[in-house]
Order: structure tokens, then sequence, then C-alpha cells
């Protein structure tokens, strides 16, 4: 088989277009929100938490989600359970199901978040422009934009926005998980994380089959 057929036979990549937010607890769990307002799987919500002691649980809508998430990261438990996110611009609330509420406040853009903004769209969510951002990210904030992930898939962050997050509260299985604190150490997920300072970022990110 040539080249070129083999190219035609790869696989579309995945898009998925929305926010991720990154949030530490002073108890040591730190989430991270995935909000994506469009997707192959349409708009959907989930949630990943590392706890303290390194145990590592996605929360996700749908087994369908829930099935392609897990083979993209790495987790110890999965859980289906209804994610719903509320947001005002300032103000986010995510609930999954009787087992997590999440409330958080997003303050106002800095400079990274103004540079982000002034990329334009199209070129921000292409998978090259992460071969500029992605060293600059990782010098900047500790976190990697371009990488290898699980299922013989890689994948790419285009980041359009950054916010820092002002305040947060949350429960899991009724227990109270302190106030807003760093997410350190870093979550692992994945070959990527978020930001040490609890952030919310807008982005597309672009995920492709390397195998096929």
């Amino acid at each position: 088989m040539s080249g070129r057929a083999r190219n035609r036979a790869r696989p579309a990549p995945l898009r998925f277009d929305g926010w991720i937010a990154g949030v530490g607890t002073s108890s040591g769990t730190r989430l991270v929100v995935g909000h994506w307002v469009r997707s192959p799987f349409g708009p959907f919500s989930d949630v990943m938490l590392e706890r303290a002691d390194g145990h590592r649980l996605l929360l996700a809508p749908t087994s369908r989600t829930a099935r392609f998430i897990s083979s993209t990261y790495t987790f110890d438990e999965v859980r289906v359970a209804p994610v719903r996110v509320h947001d005002d611009d300032r103000c986010w609330t995510v609930e999954a199901g009787p087992l997590l509420r999440l409330r958080f406040t997003v303050g106002r853009r800095g400079a990274t978040g103004l540079l982000l903004r002034a990329v334009p769209g199209a070129l921000a969510a292409s998978p090259a422009w992460t071969a500029v951002t992605d060293p600059l990210a990782h010098l900047l904030m500790g976190v990697r934009t371009r990488g290898s992930a699980g299922g013989g898939r890689r994948e790419w962050y285009g980041a359009r926005d950054l916010r820092a997050l002002t305040s947060a509260t949350a429960t899991f299985e009724g227990q109270e998980l302190g106030t807003l604190a760093p997410v350190a150490p870093p979550v692992r997920f994945g070959f990527g994380s978020t930001p040490r300072r609890p952030s919310l970022v807008r982005v597309t990110t672009t995920v492709r089959e390397t195998h096929g």
C-alpha cells in the first residue's frame, strides 16, 4: 500500500472545544474539570480527581465518554455519573451526581490570557501552533501542550485564554475538601497537567490516532 493510501485510511482527528479548570485544595485533592461545548460526543463535561494519596478517579457522564477518556488517560477508578456545569462567567458550579460538588470563582485576565486571546482562533487551535507554545508553556507554567496519550493516540492542547481562579469550595462523597490551593503535586492522568496556579483555560484539544 502506498504512503498516500495509508494517509487516506488514517482516522480523522477528534476535536474538543471548551474549557479546562485545574483546582487544588488544601486537603491535597486536585481536580481537573473538562467542560466541552463541542466534541465528537456532543456537549459534555467530565471531572478527573486525584486524592492526596494518589488515587486517580474519573467521573464521566456516559459509558461512551468514560471509555474514550479512560483509554486516553490513566485512572485507578472510573465512575459514570451525570456531570453538570453551570457558569455565569465569574462563578462556576460543577456537580457530579451525589458524589461531587465544586464551586469556584474566576478572576480577571492577566498578561498571559491577553496574549492568548490576541492569537487568531484558527491558529491557536492548530496542532502545528503547539510547536511554538509547548516550550513556552513548559518553561512558564510547567505544563506540556503536545505529547503521546494512551490508546495509541497523540494529543495537542491549543490554549486560547487563561484566567486565574480566586476561590473554590468542594465536597466529595460528603467530605469537605478545603480551600483553594496550588495544583501540587502535578496531577498524573497523562503527559500533561494543569498550571500550578489554579486556572481556567479556554482550549481546543485535538486527538489523533497514531495507528490504523
